[in-house]
This record gives structure tokens, C-alpha cells and sequence, in this order.
């Protein structure tokens, strides 16, 4: 009988921060998974004409409630910007907060893949990403819809719930990596 001292690759996933062959873990794809899923949380609900659209921080969806017509239309964050009749230097801060806000999301999401496909990630990174993705989702939030109305219209119903939601994944999947990036 011959004994082998090889452990399986099922047997190597089964706890969920022990590495593969190839460095990857179950948790490095939940990471992904949920930092992905934040790209669906609305940052705000905007009024429309007779209706609301939700800002998403990739563009806006518009499930057909305001008045543009049957369907959902999708307008995303690039064709807004390059559509826009002033310069991105004029618009206001909440609106020039939006791409940015997106880019610690893409990034957060690039860093959470590069961990879970290749190994590769530094957490503290990721994680530190995702609170300045909430910050941007609150600049946001609060200038679309104190501007154009919405639920959250007034400082005192106002929501952020793009960034609640971001902060929460932030901490719950990277929350000892950011505590040891402030050194505690």
C-alpha cells in the first residue's frame, strides 16, 4: 500500500484562509464578490419628472419612472461627463467627486481580484480605498440630491447609503487591516 503525503486541492480550500497552489482563498473571491456588489447600491435616489432615477457610482439608471420614456435607460458616468455643456472644472464639487469616487471602487475591486486570482493584494490598500469610495459617495449623494431632489432631499432625511453600505463591506472584510493601518 502506498501512503502519500500530498494534501488534495479540495482538501487545501476547505478552510477558507488557507492559500492554494496558486495563492488564492474563498475569502479573496467573497472579497471580490461584495466590493463588485457595491457597483449595484445606489449612491442616491434623484427626482425626475414624475419619478426617480437612481445614481449609481458608475452613471445613472432610470428604471423608466421619470418620464424619458418606456424602459430602463442607463447613462453612464463617462457619457454624463463628456455630454455635460460646461467644463468638469465648472461643474460642482459633488458631481466632480463622482468619477474620482468611482475610481477608488474600480481600483478597490482591481486590488480585491489581484488577491484572489494571483495572491497578490495588500488589504490595508483595498480596505483604505473603500472609506475614500464611501467619502466620494457621500459628496455625492448629498450635492445630487440636495440639489435635484430626491429621498434624503433635506440634511436631516438625507441617507448616504452607497457609502453605508462601502463603509460596512470596508470593515467587515478589511476592518483589522485598516485598524493595523492606523497602527492600533
Amino acid at each position: 500500500m502506498m501512503r502519500t503525503d500530498r494534501v488534495s486541492e479540495s482538501d487545501r480550500v476547505s478552510d477558507p484562509d488557507q492559500p492554494t497552489a496558486r495563492g488564492r482563498t474563498k475569502r479573496g473571491w467573497i472579497a471580490v464578490a461584495a466590493v463588485a456588489g457595491l457597483l449595484a447600491v445606489p449612491v442616491a435616489i434623484a427626482a425626475g419628472d414624475g419619478g426617480y432615477a437612481f445614481v449609481m457610482m458608475w452613471g445613472l439608471l432610470d428604471p423608466g419612472w421619470t418620464g424619458l420614456g418606456d424602459g430602463v435607460h442607463v447613462y453612464p458616468i463617462w457619457a454624463y461627463l463628456s455630454n455635460h455643456p460646461i467644463g468638469f472644472e465648472a461643474l460642482p464639487a459633488s458631481i466632480r467627486a463622482w468619477p474620482v469616487g468611482f475610481g477608488f471602487h474600480v481600483l478597490a475591486l482591481a486590488s480585491a481580484t489581484s488577491g484572489a486570482t494571483i495572491g497578490r493584494e495588500d488589504r490595508r490598500v483595498t480596505g483604505g480605498l473603500l472609506v475614500l469610495a464611501g467619502l466620494a459617495s457621500v459628496s455625492v449623494a448629498f450635492g445630487i440630491t440636495t440639489r435635484y431632489g430626491g429621498i434624503g432631499t433635506s440634511p436631516t432625511t438625507f441617507v448616504p447609503l452607497g457609502a453605508i453600505v462601502t463603509w460596512v463591506v470596508a470593515f467587515a472584510i478589511y476592518g483589522t487591516d485598516l485598524r493595523d493601518l492606523l497602527g492600533k
